[in-house]
Order: structure tokens, then sequence, then C-alpha cells
């Protein structure tokens, strides 16, 4: 079972995703922040194919999260996708150059992260 992880500072958007993932058949984890990401990545130990990374969070934000993520070989092949409120096309292209792989505003559906997670090849 392919493994997501799901990073936002609100437990309920990290509900919502999570049910999501599930359903398509996704196990799940979940970070608060960025940098509670990063130790969950590393624990993780290379099971993690693909994250959903909000933008606005404490202590380590989205787009930082991204950049360190990128810089660190060991996770090339896990794909990206930013999931946040930030709605200006020069946000996008930061995500974008940073490292993500995709951009999804919200308010979202579940059509919506399905069809971004076939875009990556994450799911069928």
């Amino acid at each position: 079972m392919p493994k997501a992880m799901i990073i936002d500072d609100s437990k309920a958007i990290r509900m919502i995703l999570s049910k999501t993932l599930e359903e398509a058949g996704f196990e799940v984890c979940q970070a608060a922040n960025g940098e509670e990401a990063l130790g969950l990545l590393e624990r993780e130990n290379g099971a993690i194919s693909v994250a959903l990374v909000d933008w606005n969070m404490p202590r380590m934000n989205g787009l930082e999260f991204v950049r360190r993520m990128r810089s660190d070989p060991r996770y090339a092949a896990v794909r990206l996708m930013m999931v946040t409120t930030e709605t200006e096309a020069e946000q996008m292209v930061q995500a974008l150059e940073a490292g993500a792989n995709e951009y999804v505003m919200k308010p979202f559906t579940k059509e919506i992260i399905a069809d971004k997670l076939r875009l990556l090849g994450a799911l069928q």
C-alpha cells in the first residue's frame, strides 16, 4: 500500500485529506508543520511516496519544507503537492520552482485531489 504524508496545521484539513487518501488506497501519516514532517520523513525511511503540504504553518512553513526536502537526495522520488489558500500566481511559481510537483488551492474537492494524484502518477 502506498504511503502519503499530510502536512497541515489544521487538524480538520488533515482529517479531510486523510479520509480522501485512505479511500484512494493510501496509508496516511500526518504532521502539523514542516519541522514535524521532516522528522516523520526521516522515521519513515523512504516509505513516503507522496506528500500534501500546506503553505502557512507555524515553526516551518510549507515552502521551506519543500526546499529542505528537495535539498536531500534521499527524497527525490517523493511527489509533492501544495494544498493551500495561497492563490497568487507568484506563490504558485515559487512553490513549483522550490520543487513542488503540483499545486491545489483551498477549498478543494475529493475529485481535484484525486485528479492531481493521477497527474503525479501516484494514483491509477
